[in-house]
């Protein structure tokens, strides 16, 4: 589904990480572990396409009602503050290239639990609602194969820790592929671990 092969990446003349190989399949969840400032999001990104690396290759899938076949979160909820809840998340859709971005959104919303502040500004929203706002991507298509995830739990009350939680699994079900970190012990079914420790250059 999605694979590395030989990868390197390099911060200025260090070598964050070198010779790395990795692969998820079809209906796995994989936490990506490894210390701070190992690379982790660097690694997530050049997965995802945002980033080259320094050395080796990525093959990423095909899918979604846009053909993406990756849909990456970063740390950052990427939502604009002078639009609103519905507004942003329909301008991400319509980033991704999907049809009927404003009807997919606030559908998005609502199973996200924010029915009730799909209208609200977002400089007016907690964080917890913010981090809920950008987890609503995850909802716009369920076609992109692999989801990767850089420390979506962030912010969330344990109500949406258990609800993300339910998307995750529910996405692996249907065959999708998720790499994702987090600083939060959280329990997912199936998930198996990657250390990119081994990887790291002393």
């Amino acid at each position: 589904m999605l694979a590395a092969r030989a990868l390197g990446c390099r911060r200025g003349r260090r070598w964050l990480f070198k010779g790395l190989n990795l692969q998820l399949a079809p209906g796995s969840i994989t936490w990506l572990r490894g210390r701070n400032g190992s690379g982790k999001t660097s690694l997530l990104r050049i997965l995802a396409g945002l980033s080259a690396p320094a050395e080796g290759a990525v093959e990423r899938p095909t899918g979604g009602a846009a053909g993406l076949g990756v849909l990456y979160i970063g740390h950052t909820n990427a939502l604009k503050d002078d639009l609103t809840l519905a507004e942003a998340v329909a301008f991400l859709g319509q980033l991704q290239g999907l049809d009927q971005a404003p009807e997919r959104a606030r559908t998005a919303l609502d199973r996200l639990g924010l029915a009730s502040r799909r209208d609200a500004p977002v400089r007016t929203l907690s964080q917890g609602q913010r981090r809920r706002g950008a987890l609503a991507r995850l909802a716009l298509d369920e076609g992109p194969s692999a989801w990767i995830l850089d420390e979506p739990y962030d912010a969330l009350d344990q109500d949406s820790v258990q609800l993300l939680s339910r998307l995750i699994e529910g996405h692996a079900a249907r065959g999708g592929a998720v790499l994702l970190t987090s600083h939060q012990s959280v329990a997912l079914s199936g998930a198996t671990e990657f250390d990119l420790e081994p990887w790291r250059v002393a």
